[in-house]
């Protein structure tokens, strides 16, 4: 795998701008690149490694935050099984296969041998591969155990080359608002290059020494970047604070609850202090954590969100806001003629191949752009020159990404809406009090809790 083959070919360029613009634009509102100046000049032989919490997303992620090189990717194989279109899939953006005993079985574990040679010769070739240490994707905002087959991979690539090239480490991480559905926000924050350099000689005499000093930085990086809950025994309860008093904390720090990258760093501070102070009192803490599940399970109850104890509109506005919506519904059901059909496929198809339910994003953009958002685009155009004409079937064709977005919007603000009614019409009842009481309770506990006034 020479560096002439792994030229970007201009099929590979409009085929990668294509997912891009679905994937930047359409299935998500907001990305952020954060610390691109990071990535080491194209002709580095670079490992990325990164955690793993969002299935084909994670990778896609990173793959859309570089521009002017090829990467090869190694993923977890059983993904390259799901169907012989998503083995193409996979391979035509860079994708390789990588075997586990736990899940492929031992006997699969020899065609590892492939792939890693591949990658190796990728490398020391100035090429990017990119790698998850975890082996499997996590469903929670943490950081799981490391395997060293991404150390062996960079030492054996710098050995087949005579450890005259310095192969580099980027450590990088994916960062979500929400896993699931479209229209979320994503980030993705690189570290600093690690040289592997310094290490040859010890990796000459002891190997693996040199791998796990390595897989150390590397992994103390990573933990830096990202927002990792390690108390996963009361996950449930942290991640429900985060979402909810962190609003609140955000803003108290000067920040912009909206602004993925800044609420980042503060839902890290928020965090961290709540395991400070678990460690320090976890009876007290405990309890804050109980009261915060007592409040989620009584605003499930509810069919309401925290956002209505923030701050509800009357139920004069929200009336008013109901009719509008209803009045546009018109344009919704247009937008459905396009958007539905897409999701509807795309979800039959994941709930056909897989019981993953972090499998979700990978499938609804996947098959999205590789099948039915083209399917639908020829659909619309045929149906369009025969109802009017070529330009009104090509304008149709060009806003069904507006159209598609426009749908899951329309979508979530009616819900919106219709959590602020149901709020308004139970605020004054006793349900209505105990929501704002349990609310007070923990803002008073968590801001003893941070030594804070919010």
């Amino acid at each position: 795998m020479d560096s002439k083959n792994n030229r970007l070919s201009i099929v590979y360029k409009l085929f990668k701008a294509y997912l891009r613009s679905l994937h930047n634009k359409v299935y998500y509102r907001d990305t952020y690149i954060i610390n691109p100046e990071n990535i080491p000049a194209d002709g580095t032989p670079l490992l990325i490694v990164s955690n793993h919490q969002n299935c084909l997303n994670d990778p896609l992620g990173i793959l859309f935050t570089i521009n002017d090189r090829k990467i090869n990717f190694i993923t977890r194989a059983d993904v390259f099984a799901i169907s012989p279109l998503a083995n193409s899939f996979l391979r035509a953006i860079g994708l390789l296969p990588a075997f586990r005993m736990n899940i492929d079985g031992e006997e699969s574990l020899g065609k590892n041998n492939e792939t890693f040679k591949m990658s190796e010769r990728a490398l020391i070739d100035g090429n990017t591969v990119v790698m998850f240490p975890e082996a499997g994707h996590q469903d929670k905002h943490w950081l799981g155990n490391f395997s060293l087959g991404y150390t062996k991979l960079a030492f054996e690539a710098a050995e087949m080359g005579g450890f005259e090239k310095d192969v580099q480490i980027l450590p990088s991480c994916n960062h979500y608002s929400h896993y699931f559905g479209i229209q979320n926000k994503f980030l993705v924050k690189f570290g600093t290059p690690i040289s592997l350099k310094p290490y040859y000689e010890l990796y000459k005499t002891k190997p693996r020494t040199a791998q796990r000093e390595v897989n150390k930085l590397v992994r103390e990086q990573i933990e830096s970047l990202m927002l990792n809950i390690t108390d996963i025994e009361n996950y449930e309860a942290i991640d429900f604070i985060r979402n909810s008093y962190g609003v609140d904390y955000a803003k108290s720090e000067g920040v912009c609850p909206c602004h993925l990258p800044d609420r980042l760093i503060t839902d890290k501070q928020l965090c961290a202090m709540l395991e400070e102070a678990h460690q320090a009192s976890p009876d007290n803490v405990e309890q804050t954590y109980a009261t915060a599940l007592e409040l989620k399970e009584e605003l499930d109850e509810a069919k309401i969100t925290f956002d209505n104890l923030r701050h509800t509109p009357s139920l004069i506005t929200n009336i008013v806001s109901l009719i509008g919506q209803l009045l546009i519904s018109p344009l919704w059901f247009v937008s459905l003629i396009s958007a539905w059909p897409i999701y509807a496929i795309d979800m039959a198809i994941f709930k056909k191949f897989s019981k993953d339910h972090m499998f979700e994003g990978t499938f609804l953009f996947a098959i999205s752009a590789l099948f039915t958002f083209p399917l639908m685009c020829i659909i619309t155009f045929i149906i369009g020159c025969c109802m009017a004409n070529v330009w009104v079937a090509i304008a149709y064709v060009l806003i069904t990404p507006l159209l598609i977005i426009f749908a899951w919007r329309y979508k979530e603000n009616f819900k919106r809406t219709i959590h602020n009614i149901r709020y308004n019409c139970l605020s004054k009842s006793t349900k209505g009090n105990k929501l704002r009481n349990l609310k007070e309770q923990l803002y008073n506990k968590l801001n003893t809790i941070i030594k804070k006034n919010i």
